[in-house]
């Protein structure tokens, strides 16, 4: 018998005794009354058992060759390129730019001259003169002008006066220029005087003018 074949033999004998002791236990654990699951566990860890029939060893294959390393080629080097360094400047071109054109020439015209102004009307000959009263200046305020207040309180006094006479020979303006002291008495010159006074019109070549006349009326308290 070969040593496979006893191998095999033991192997068989070991298993059936094996099984042999399951019938045992299980007809003990039966008798017993052990568990259900007890008996389960066991018969799935015997009945798991395999057999495995050992494979002849194989002679072992030599190891292959190490593998050759191939170098990469160097990198292709170009040839320096060539720098030409002595290059011939550019030429300058000159463009010659024609100047620009002469404003045209404007023929200005003879000056206007302005006409001469007109000859200036002559002069009017004819006498210049002052403007005159007409009548007597003392007739212009009376004893019976004299103001009653100023009266009773027997008030005295000249008051100086300047009117402004019209080309018509009337009093346009009358203005106090010197005061009696008496506002009832230089109130009352002005009132009579531009009221009573009548004059002679300026004259100024001839041609009447306004002009003023300057003149002073003296009170005196009537006996």
């Amino acid at each position: 018998m070969a040593y496979a074949d006893q191998s095999m033999s033991g192997n068989k004998v070991t298993a059936i005794v094996i099984v042999a002791l399951i019938h045992i236990f299980i007809g003990y654990a039966l008798v017993t009354g052990l568990a259900y699951e007890a008996y389960k566990k066991a018969v799935q860890k015997v009945t798991t058992v395999d057999i495995k029939e050992e494979e002849p060893k194989k002679e072992e294959e030599p190891p292959p060759p190490p593998e050759k390393k191939v170098e990469a080629p160097p990198p292709p080097v170009a040839p320096p390129v060539k720098i030409n360094v002595a290059t011939t400047p550019p030429q300058i071109q000159t463009v010659t730019v024609a100047p620009p054109p002469a404003p045209p020439v404007v023929l200005a015209g003879p000056p206007i001259v302005a006409p001469p102004a007109p000859p200036a009307p002559p002069a009017p000959t004819g006498p210049t003169s002052a403007a005159q009263p007409r009548g007597n200046p003392a007739s212009w305020a009376t004893p019976d002008d004299y103001p009653q207040r100023a009266l009773r309180e027997e008030k005295t006094g000249t008051t100086g006066f300047r009117v402004t006479v019209g080309t018509d020979g009337r009093v346009v303006d009358c203005t106090v220029t010197s005061s009696s002291g008496t506002p009832e008495l230089d109130d009352a010159t002005c009132k009579n005087v531009t009221r009573r006074a009548r004059f002679k019109p300026a004259l100024q070549n001839g041609q009447p003018v306004q002009s003023s006349y300057s003149n002073r009326i003296r009170w005196v308290i009537p006996e």
